[in-house]
């Protein structure tokens, strides 16, 4: 995929969903794992653990988001695969962060040896292929062994999507398993809409095995945290046939809810259950979601269905929210008018939500953006004319003493060129 049109991808996507896409699909591996050192030792672990924490409330977190994209671009050879990971570590502290935010299930699948879901495509090249070794485990060692907190980062009804395919999924997967065999009670467990697959959200044994995946990766792993992003319903429409998703077990429960409010209360019961486990299986752990930016979109009757207003409200659904807000200071709409969904009015509306209730706010950061011509309704676009966007969005942040941390979509967009500029900006603010 070349430069430009990986760049005009991602620029849609953020605009319609704020998802997580790559900046660039040419990045070489060279370049991906530069400064490569070896591994820590075990003395440096101890030190940097008791050094730094690594936790949480140890004081600001800053975090980078290392994605399937990451993954899929890894050596395959352990030897090398500790070498790259060992690399992009020491540039992640270089950074100055002290998180990473990893994906241990992207596509209901593993990204190391799991009893439930298959090897993930992107660990090994071929889903229910395993590499030999374990490269969540070996992530998270080094990763503390450089004073690093690591947060699980999960997907939680995706199946297929970019890069991953129907045909890409193993026989293996539950999703096949469950489609194949000879029992109808689970042939819609899941569900295709507008070309791909998802875990059907109002069904109790799939909240089940999403509950029970992240239980497994708590008790493997010394992981600091639990991570949901954005992925819940796709965009629906009831009034069409085949976009109605799981309108059929609505009509068959007999709810005396709105179909939305229904859907909604289907991911709450996932998410309140995620996070009772959570605090069963390690109490020190934290569980928290990252949705799209924009409180306009998120409370929308169509799409997503999450209950945003209900979580922060509560001390029973998540421990902090991160949201994507992937917009600059200047952001305009189409008339050329300010955007209520534009860096400062966006913050604001998000601290004055999350001073309703207990929930911890950081801050999902774009550095995907960094140099690039993102449309913004600006002559000019503000990411080409501004090389300092994150640091102030980190300055206004702190600024507010609401906000207790930042996170940056991804890893690999901190290599491109053309944001260099904007990471040394960031960059002296983080080391602060």
């Amino acid at each position: 995929m070349t430069k430009k049109l990986s760049t005009i991808l991602l620029t849609v996507a953020a605009v319609i969903f704020s998802g997580f896409l790559p900046a660039s699909d040419s990045l070489g591996i060279s370049k991906a794992y530069a400064g490569l050192r070896p591994a820590a030792s075990a003395g440096r672990i101890k030190e940097a653990v008791e050094t730094n924490g690594p936790g949480v409330d140890s004081g600001e977190l800053k975090g980078v988001w290392i994605s399937y994209l990451e993954w899929d671009t890894m050596p395959r050879t352990e030897a090398a695969f500790r070498q790259a990971v060992d690399g992009m570590l020491d540039n992640c502290v270089s950074w100055g962060m002290n998180a990473i935010f990893l994906h241990a299930h992207s596509h209901t699948d593993a990204y190391y040896p799991s009893e439930l879901l298959p090897w993930s495509k992107f660990a090994s090249g071929i889903q229910g292929e395993g590499p030999g070794f374990d490269p969540f485990g070996y992530f998270v060692n080094a990763a503390h062994a450089r004073g690093l907190q690591v947060h699980a980062w999960f997907n939680p009804y995706r199946i297929t999507g970019y890069q991953m395919s129907w045909e890409d999924v193993s026989s293996q997967s539950p999703a096949k398993q469950w489609l194949s065999d000879s029992t109808e009670e689970n042939d819609r467990w899941v569900l295709k809409q507008g070309g791909e697959y998802y875990l059907n959200p109002s069904i109790p044994q799939v909240q089940d095995l999403v509950v029970s995946s992240v239980k497994e990766v708590l008790q493997k792993y010394d992981v600091e945290g639990i991570h949901f992003d954005d992925y819940f319903y796709p965009t629906l429409d009831d009034s069409q046939p085949e976009a109605w998703f799981d309108k059929p077990e609505y009509d068959q429960s007999g709810s005396s809810l709105s179909i939305a409010n229904w859907r909604r209360e289907n991911v709450n019961q996932l998410i309140l259950k995620v996070n009772r486990v959570v605090k069963e299986t390690k109490p020190s752990a934290v569980f928290g979601i990252s949705p799209q930016g924009y409180l306009g979109n998120l409370r929308s009757d169509t799409g997503m269905f999450t209950d945003i207003d209900h979580w922060l409200a509560s001390n029973q659904y998540v421990d902090y929210i991160m949201p994507q807000i992937y917009w600059g200071f200047e952001a305009k709409t189409s008339d050329k008018s300010p955007a209520s969904f534009a860096f400062g009015e966006n913050l604001a509306s998000w601290i004055q939500l999350k001073d309703k209730g207990p929930v911890k706010l950081y801050l999902g950061l774009a550095m995907y953006r960094a140099g690039t011509n993102v449309s913004d309704h600006n002559e000019v676009s503000e990411w080409l004319r501004c090389q300092d966007i994150l640091k102030r969005q980190v300055e206004a942040g702190r600024n507010s003493g609401k906000v207790s941390g930042y996170c940056f979509f991804s890893y690999r967009s901190f290599l491109e060129e053309a944001a260099a500029k904007e990471v040394e900006n960031l960059k002296a603010v983080l080391r602060k």
